[in-house]
């Protein structure tokens, strides 16, 4: 009998104790309902932001776009009156009137098109070694175990 009363008080006590732990833990619709909001604001505030960004570097491409617009019309006012107030010679060395030209300086220069590689400007210890821009650059070449085997064979011989 006294079992029995140990095995219904146990099973009595321990619905309590899973009830106290349901209700601190689950927390009810209240709790559901304040995550939800908190959930909701933030969403709001992410979507806020990325709002904020996108327009704040739409007026950066803007603003840059009209400086770049008012620096070519000041060179070309420059190129202009060096071309009136000095000799043709002086005016043409110091400013040319194109634009366009002192935008595309290394393709005007070269008069090559398209798009040049990276050269190796890498300092060298050795002018027969391989630059910091070379595909194998700090590589060594793995030995294989029969060029170690013959290398000691013939150490031993």
């Amino acid at each position: 009998m006294t079992i029995w009363l140990t095995g219904i008080a146990c099973l009595a006590l321990g619905l309590v104790i899973g009830a106290a732990f349901a209700s601190r833990l689950g927390g009810g619709p209240a709790r559901v309902r304040e995550l939800e909001e908190q959930l909701r604001r933030l969403r709001e505030s992410d979507r806020e932001y990325r709002e904020s960004v996108s327009e704040h570097f739409s007026t950066t491409a803007e603003l840059v776009k009209h400086m770049t617009e008012s620096y070519k019309d000041v060179y070309q006012h420059l190129a202009t009156g060096a071309q009136s107030l000095c000799s043709a010679e002086v005016a043409s060395r110091l400013l040319p009137t194109n634009t366009d030209s002192v935008f595309e300086g290394s393709v005007a220069e070269t008069g090559e098109i398209g798009v040049l590689p990276p050269k190796d400007y890498a300092t060298k210890q050795d002018p027969s070694r391989k630059g910091a821009l070379a595909e194998d650059f700090g590589l060594e070449k793995p030995k294989l175990e029969s060029e170690d085997d013959q290398i000691a064979g013939e150490k031993n011989s």
